[in-house]
């Protein structure tokens, strides 16, 4: 059964276009210290060697003014090719080729929207961005206009600013060259999903180039259950002055997504399953995993709009000056029935038990206005030779959220048997004046510098300095009252936040290194939303400090076998802090912070080639979170307990075989460790409802045949043993989603 839904749009508050500062034209005297050297500015690529399958000899930001060889963090890159051998249609899709980060599902009552993800035990979902530029938005992304994903882990204000205790994500989007090519897919997924994609590439004129990547999506998700999702995406692009000192880019995207929301199932007769109203739940059967407990008028609409315009200008050889101007914009619009508590009066009767359903509402725009203006440059001062990085930022983003009500009531669902077509009353949406409309206004500068002291020894540092300043507006109504009552919140500050990092060569293609770096997490930075100091803890209130995160990585870093293998390990440790409101005085009402949350652990990766037909990318990392500060012995933040949905244990693997010119083999596994959702050490497991998710391993698969020159055949097989796992479990343990089941996806590509 497909389940489609036709809707039901509300005009929201227009969102205010608010004019950025005209950018001030910044540089450095180093175009005059430029001095001959081997390496020009025209090497520093985003990619590595083309013959080399999967690894990246740097990342695309200029603020990494090293190779990755030489650069002291934990970086991978995740190149196109890869996404298109595993047939990834998604970024968290993507980043399942990286261990240490795992999804989530919204807490209790309220169903997460978009790419929500912990990453090294932190909260990562608001550190996505796009080409450099931060990416707000409650949305699920889509990797067909990606031409790389970039996962840089630990503390990296730094590099993006504040609210980045995890690292980040950087998503490079495919730009225009000089080549005339054309390129699609046509897949088709068991189940139902139709995906099509294209690439069209056109030179024009002496330096001139245009592209335009396609996409278009139906049908049901990979095999969880008959809930149609309808994606629809373009991204036109065009360049000029290629091949020439002063090169313009304008691209942009466009998203449109039109789904059936899924609520997820309840746990019940899953291992670990815990009722003490109905203890006869226990021994109680799982529900049928293709089981959906919304009703026919849930629906989810996305729109993702995005205009980038960059321009690249060679000051001198090897000094580069690079300005991008960005507007974008998302709104999620949604309404969902999700599964809360179970009533089983009847121990004898299985068929009268219920589940109850808890209408819910997401209604949420986002908007950005950014400029950024970049100079990198080489040159030798004082005998020692330097890689210059420096620029400013200017970033304005706004986050409005109304509130809708006249959801309806819904009945009770069966448990085992829901009909989404059972009776919902009282359903007439509308906005009843309250709001949050939260604006941050960004201005941060910042330099990086590798300075080579000798072939044996490099030295990376990096510093920003940044001011922000958040305010947010709302509107409360209470009952019986219909009258808004509106509310003003501000929070400003000075953000510094520094890398340093000394790299020691033993070889040309190896390092050994040991890097320190900071963030900084003010008050409302993820959501924009400023809270007021009242009687309850809230970490997002105007008055109280910003958290601060720090890391210590030792590691070492290898490109072997002729530099077709990257070779990584690293030892780190993150320490963050005040991360828990403390009364301090109960007459004054006074606030202060402490709390002290550790992660340490031990990542481990190879990324390229072992013989030019045998490719291959692996993680392993082995993680341990711990709160060593708090304010009470008991409860999530006691002295002792860990970070929920952090696994101890995580890896990834892939790898592909050619075995001649036409037909290669491949193939790869994820495993997760046990996910705790009792973290409390002091906690009863055997009376708490779904303590933990337990551990799985994900075997895929897939081989590929070039038909012609023109037209090349693959299939994948996903979770090929067709293992029952659970890939996200809410905060309340009442409801989880169950990992896609074994399933085979056919794809026809064509490159003329």
């Amino acid at each position: 059964m497909t389940i489609r839904s036709r809707k039901h749009t509300l005009a929201a508050q227009p969102l205010l276009n608010q004019s950025l500062l005209a950018m001030a034209a910044i540089g450095l005297p180093l175009s005059v210290q430029a001095q001959a050297q081997e390496k020009t500015m025209a090497e520093v690529k985003v990619e590595a060697a083309a013959d080399v399958a999967y690894k990246a000899d740097r990342a695309s930001s200029p603020k990494l003014t090293a190779p990755l060889v030489d650069t002291p963090q934990t970086i991978t890159v995740i190149k196109k090719e890869l996404l298109q051998e595993q047939g990834a249609a998604s970024v968290m899709e993507a980043l399942q080729n990286t261990p240490g980060i795992t999804l989530q599902l919204g807490e209790n009552g309220n169903t997460s929207a978009g790419d929500t993800f912990q990453m090294r035990g932190f909260s990562a979902q608001s550190s996505i961005f796009v080409d450099g530029i931060r990416d707000l938005g409650a949305v699920s992304r889509d990797a067909f206009n990606l031409e790389q994903v970039e996962v840089v882990k630990g503390p990296a204000g730094a590099d993006i600013g504040r609210g980045a205790a995890a690292g980040y994500i950087n998503l490079v989007s495919k730009t225009p060259v000089r080549e005339d090519a054309v390129s699609g897919t046509v897949a088709f997924t068991q189940g139902g999903v139709k995906r099509l994609t294209a690439d069209v590439q056109r030179a024009f004129g002496s330096s001139g180039a245009f592209r335009l990547n396609l996409m278009g999506s139906d049908g049901s998700q990979k095999g969880s259950r008959a809930l149609d999702r309808e994606s629809r995406g373009i991204a036109p692009s065009v360049a000029w002055g290629l091949g020439t000192p002063t090169r313009l880019y304008l691209y942009s995207q466009h998203i449109r997504q039109d789904n059936v929301p899924d609520g997820a199932i309840p746990s019940v007769g899953m291992a670990g399953f815990y009722n003490g109203t109905y203890p006869w739940l226990a021994k109680a059967q799982r529900v049928d995993r293709n089981n959906w407990y919304g009703l026919d008028g849930d629906y989810e609409d996305v729109k993702a709009d995005m205009v980038t315009a960059k321009i690249e200008h060679d000051l001198a050889p090897k000094t580069k000056l690079t300005n991008t101007t960005r507007y974008g914009k998302s709104k999620m619009d949604r309404i969902l029935s999700g599964v809360n508590a179970i009533t089983a009066l009847d121990a004898a009767n299985p068929a009268s038990w219920t589940v109850a359903r808890t209408r819910q509402s997401v209604l949420q725009e986002n908007r950005i206005l950014a400029n950024t203006t970049n100079i990198v440059s080489e040159f030798d001062a004082f005998g020692v030779q330097h890689t210059i990085s420096t620029g400013l930022e200017l970033l304005n983003e706004e986050q409005f959220t109304p509130t809708r009500v006249g959801l309806g009531t819904a009945s009770a669902a069966n448990l085992y048997n829901p009909n989404p077509k059972d009776p919902l009353n009282g359903f007439a949406p509308y906005l009843n004046g309250a709001f949050s409309k939260g604006e941050t206004t960004t201005v941060g500068a910042y330099l990086f510098d590798t300075i080579k002291l000798n072939e044996q020894w490099l030295v990376n540092a990096g510093l920003r300095y940044e001011r922000y300043d958040t305010e947010t507006n709302s509107a409360t109504v209470t009952a019986p009252s219909t009258v808004p009552v509106a509310a003003h919140l501000e929070k400003s500050g000075n953000l510094s936040s520094y890398k340093t990092g000394l790299v020691y060569k033993p070889t040309a293609d190896g390092s050994i290194y040991l890097a320190y770096a900071n963030s900084k997490t003010p008050p409302g930075s993820a959501n924009l939303s400023l809270a007021a100091q009242g009687t309850n803890a809230n970490i997002n209130s105007a008055a109280l400090k910003p958290q601060t995160t720090t890391n210590v990585e030792l590691g070492t870093k290898w490109d072997v076998i002729q530099k077709q293998l990257a070779l990584t390990a690293a030892l780190y440790r993150t320490t963050n802090k005040d991360e828990i409101p403390v009364k301090i005085d109960e007459v004054t009402n006074t606030w202060g912070q402490l709390g002290k949350r550790q992660v340490q652990g031990v990542e481990l990766g190879a990324v390229g080639q072992v013989t030019n037909a045998w490719s291959v990318i692996a993680g392993v990392a082995f993680m341990d979170t711990e709160i060593k500060e708090s304010n009470t012995g008991a409860g999530n933040n006691g002295l002792g307990a860990a970070t929920r949905w952090s696994p101890k244990k995580s890896a990834t693997l892939w790898t592909n075989y050619k075995l001649n010119d036409k037909l290669s083999l491949g193939g790869g596994a994820r495993y997760t460790g046990t996910q705790y959702r009792l973290v409390d050490p002091t906690g009863d497991a055997a009376k708490t409802n779904m303590p933990s998710m337990p551990s799985y391993t994900v075997v895929d698969a897939m081989a590929a045949y070039q038909l012609s020159k023109n037209v090349s055949l693959q299939l994948n097989v996903y979770n090929v043993f067709d293992k029952f796992y659970l890939s996200s479990l809410n905060n309340g343990g009442s409801r989880f989603v169950i990992g896609a089941p074994r399933i085979a996806k056919a794809t026809a590509s064509f490159q003329f």
